[in-house]
């Protein structure tokens, strides 16, 4: 049996996120509303919701980017208000692909290695050599994700899908408590999105991170993860466990389309309706 991990002292456990009431308001625009949501440690969480339902804002919130109009919010057994958030969000990665172009254009020299020994201090490339230890534990992160073979192959010439996987060996090498998956297959052909998807089923089986992963596409929601949020118009619309709230009727209403749900091999797919 998996051991969860614990939040605020040895021995006590406590939610990885608990939000009470969180409402979120911009000029006369509400972007939220209402959100009570609580993600027990060793949980992992897929994100559902059509553009402009509040995903990004969510997050935003729960990495301490943006402060709630109103509500509560508690991360890692910190509550915002009462913690350093420049402290606090070294315990907190994000993985999307915006990060990987900008990485490549910063430090196009470096190996994919590199890459993942830089997650260990939330650098942007390194400024001096990796120790070998600091190597072999990098390699195996790498390995641990299946993709120890691209450890000595430059960053920048990488696949979308590959540099993706090295991200996500970056981030378990910086040791997070909480990974925010945002979107980390868009744009990538069915193969490279099977192998992004392949190693992030690894880092959940392997006792990494909770994980929030932020997708449009509900086929890319693993039997890794136990929990989905599904959102509409700043709301929640359902929330729990992953079978009952992917449903055809909740996720209908979500996307304001007739759609069937079928479980395949753990994961759900979804077909249009008339």
């Amino acid at each position: 049996m998996r051991i969860p991990r614990t939040f605020g002292g040895v021995g006590v456990l406590k939610a990885a996120i608990e939000l009470r009431g969180v409402g979120l308001r911009r000029e006369r625009a509400q972007i939220l509303r209402d959100v009570d949501w609580r993600v027990e440690a060793g949980e992992h969480w897929a994100l559902v919701g059509e553009n402009g339902a509040g995903k990004t804002s969510l997050l935003e919130i729960v990495m301490g980017y943006l402060w709630p109009t109103t509500g509560s919010v508690e991360v890692l057994g910190a509550r915002y208000g009462e913690v350093d958030l420049r402290e606090h969000r070294t315990r907190i990665g994000w993985v999307g692909s915006s990060f990987s172009q900008r990485l490549a254009a910063v430090r196009p020299d470096e190996t994919a290695i590199e890459v993942v020994v830089s997650g260990e201090r939330a650098l942007v490339g390194l400024w001096q050599a990796p120790t070998e230890e600091q190597r072999a534990a990098a390699r195996s992160v790498l390995e641990a994700l299946g993709r120890g073979d691209l450890a000595g192959r430059p960053f920048r010439t990488l696949s979308q899908g590959e540099q993706q996987t090295v991200l996500l060996a970056r981030m378990w090498m910086a040791r997070a408590d909480l990974l925010i998956l945002d979107e980390p297959c868009t744009g990538l052909d069915l193969r490279a999105r099977e192998q992004v998807l392949e190693a992030v089923g690894r880092l959940a089986q392997e006792g990494g991170p909770t994980l929030l992963y932020v997708t449009h596409h509900v086929e890319e929601i693993l039997p890794a993860f136990t929990h989905a949020l599904l959102l509409k118009g700043g709301r929640v619309l359902a929330a729990g466990p992953k079978e009952g709230v992917l449903t055809g009727r909740r996720l209908s209403e979500a996307f304001e389309i007739g759609l069937d749900v079928r479980w395949q091999a753990g994961r759900p797919w979804v077909a249009v309706v008339s």
